[in-house]
């Protein structure tokens, strides 16, 4: 007994020692910053990337995870959700029906997310204190340029409180997690909305992200993309039924080239209400992918079409966009829009934040915001995550160990001895 005990605890310290905390044995690694498509091992230590390489023995690392089949990516980026989720009789009258972040991000394999506009001048501050500051999940932010932000449809359509100003000088203060200005839903068929936002942009050197949300002829999207918006300003909810996509004949319209020439992102930002496959399928078709894919999270999508971050990928996958170019959509360019290259890869160095996946192969079917139905070979799931190097999300178990080691008595921890009760 004596022997078992100390060949376990020499284990124990053996491991203890290890020059990594964690290892991912066996999984495809897809790296876009790094140009990585290969199988490789991924090890962590002390929370951030260690080694990316083939073959890293087991026996260097403290735990190791076997991702053998999964395809090991950055933490996905997500760059329109919507997280600042009231309390009390705010409750009754939050237009946005935000979410909190660590209960959707970890299980779809998302480490970092971007408010898009729920809270503006006048709120954002609470929106940090109550939201931002107490997740786990790495939050950013869009400021919007009405005061309250997207508290009721009803507060975003008062130019007298969009104040550019105290967008930007909020944006200053709080410059570690605000990415960007917005506007929303705004119904006149003036620009003051996108104009007062551009200003705020401009004053915080910022990029503006724009949902156009009521269409208006006297102010039309190709205007919006070719004139309003400066190079690295983003036109969310991109595949939107009313955004012009193609002539009678089935040809992309030459202005959406025009503005991505200029240097104009298209979001997807699908939501409840925002994507719809006339408009997708023509644009993969023709070579006009989505510079980021993002979900636009809410209560009202993550029970519609939407659901989360891989079926929204899995989406492009049915279009027949390359795995690599999806990940790379949804992880290392999203990072670049907003300006935080310290995420969205694995370099070494990098904080870990880590997600794997199983392709699925099947017949699957996915929907749009209008009721159109699309089929696919492949679905993307999130079978683990890690964020700073911690498994935050383990849909099989990986993390854990055969319950038979762990001894018959509650307490006891695997490798200490089991002192059996007293005999009278």
């Amino acid at each position: 007994m004596r022997t078992v005990l100390l060949l376990a605890a020499l284990s124990m310290t053996s491991r203890a020692q290890a020059p990594y905390d964690l290892l991912l044995k066996g999984g495809r690694v897809i790296d876009p910053k790094n140009s990585i498509d290969a199988p490789m091992d991924v090890a962590v230590k002390d929370g951030r990337i260690a080694a990316v390489r083939p073959q890293i023995p087991a026996g260097e690392a403290a735990k190791v995870l076997d991702v053998t089949g999964l395809v090991v990516t950055p933490g996905l980026v997500d760059i329109h959700v919507h997280l600042f989720h009231t309390t009390g009789v705010a409750d009754a009258w939050a237009g946005d029906n935000s979410v909190r972040p660590d209960d959707f991000s970890f299980r779809s394999g998302v480490t970092t997310m971007a408010d898009a506009g729920s809270a503006g001048w006048r709120n954002f501050e609470q929106f940090r204190l109550t939201v931002i500051d107490r997740a786990k999940t790495r939050v950013f932010a869009f400021i919007n340029i009405a005061g309250l932000g997207m508290l009721t449809n009803i507060v975003e359509q008062h130019p007298e409180d969009m104040r550019p100003a105290e967008v930007a000088r909020l944006a200053k203060k709080h410059s570690d997690i605000v990415v960007g200005v917005k506007t929303a839903h705004f119904e006149s068929p003036a620009w003051t909305a996108v104009d007062n936002a551009l200003e705020a942009g401009r004053l915080s050197a910022l990029p503006v992200m724009v949902d156009f949300g009521y269409f208006r002829p006297e102010r039309p999207f190709p205007q919006l993309v070719t004139n309003k918006l400066r190079c690295g300003d983003i036109a969310t909810h991109a595949f939107r039924a009313t955004v012009p996509w193609v002539d009678p004949d089935g040809k992309l319209y030459p202005y959406l080239q025009q503005a991505r020439d200029r240097g104009i992102i298209f979001d997807v930002g699908h939501g409840g209400g925002s994507f719809a496959w006339r408009n997708a399928v023509p644009a993969v078709a023709q070579g006009f992918p989505p510079d980021s894919i993002s979900t636009d999270l809410h209560t009202g999508s993550m029970n519609g079409a939407m659901i989360d971050m891989p079926t929204t990928m899995s989406k492009f996958l049915a279009l027949g966009a390359p795995l690599r170019e999806v990940i790379r959509r949804s992880t290392w360019r999203p990072a670049q829009i907003i300006r935080h290259e310290e995420t969205g890869h694995l370099s070494v160095g990098a904080e870990a934040d880590i997600a794997a996946f199983r392709i699925e192969d099947g017949d699957f079917a996915f929907a749009d915001s209008d009721l159109g139905r699309y089929t696919g070979r492949r679905r993307l799931r999130c079978e683990l995550t890690l964020r700073a190097g911690k498994v935050v999300w383990d849909w099989n178990a990986r993390g854990s160990v055969d319950y038979r080691t762990l001894g018959p008595a509650y307490g006891v921890r695997p490798g200490e001895a089991i002192t059996p009760p007293a005999k009278d």
